[in-house]
């Protein structure tokens, strides 16, 4: 899940969040599950886009990595309460850049970034302790921060294959890149249809295009990951 922004026009002009639900099946197939427009990023536009995705027929979720918004876990569990969830590490990584020294930067990121190149979560804990005991002193706030959130090692409960692209949101975030180099041209959209219009075109696209492409490491693990519905 992500929230991309783009120009719309109402009484005014503004740049409003466009809500993306991305799925991966277990054979590897990405597709565009659906989408919601709020002229901000908001649970309540959340909660209605995971309630429309069940109506569409979405009846569990193994896995859901998100950039940590507040409240969106919960809304999570309300609506698919046996799907695990996974914060993204690249958005914690940004978080630290701007709580650190520039001095400090290369040091901490590096040892940040252990955390998704381990071999198995007791590994990755170890790192994890490792980090904290380090950095904890220099910058207390920033390290129980840390320590206080949730679901940072959740990618380990997946098949190794897989996991380098589920530790982050850096598939969606890609393909919210898309989006804005497509609508590039338009500087603004002169209302909510003609954006509607624009996001239908270039979602239906993306869905045909990755509808018989498996994503890298899915097809060395589809039976693992399909016996997690059972």
């Amino acid at each position: 899940l992500d929230g991309t922004y783009l120009p719309l026009r109402r009484t005014s002009v503004s740049k409003e969040c466009i809500h993306i639900a991305l799925g991966i099946t277990h054979q590897g197939y990405k597709e565009i599950l659906g989408y919601e427009i709020s002229p901000n990023e908001n649970n309540t536009a959340w909660s209605d886009l995971l309630e429309k995705i069940k109506a569409n027929g979405v009846k569990q979720v193994s896995l859901f990595v998100t950039d940590g918004f507040k409240g969106l876990d919960q809304i999570i569990y309300q609506n698919f309460p046996l799907a695990k969830q996974q914060r993204c590490l690249v958005h914690i990584s940004r978080n630290i850049v701007n709580r650190v020294k520039l001095v400090d930067r290369k040091d901490i990121l590096d040892d940040f970034k252990m955390l998704h190149k381990c071999e198995n979560r007791s590994h990755a804990q170890e790192i994890l302790t490792i980090f904290m005991e380090k950095w904890g002193k220099q910058y207390p706030k920033l390290i129980q921060k840390i320590a206080d959130i949730d679901n940072l090692l959740t990618s380990y409960d997946f098949p190794p294959s897989i996991r380098s692209s589920i530790y982050s949101t850096n598939l969606i975030e890609s393909m919210n890149k898309q989006i804005k180099r497509q609508t590039k041209k338009r500087v603004v959209f002169p209302n909510e249809e003609s954006l509607e219009r624009c996001l239908v075109a270039y979602f239906e696209e993306y869905n045909l295009k990755n509808e018989d492409r498996s994503h890298r490491g899915f097809s060395a693990c589809c039976d693992t990951l399909e016996s997690f519905y059972e």
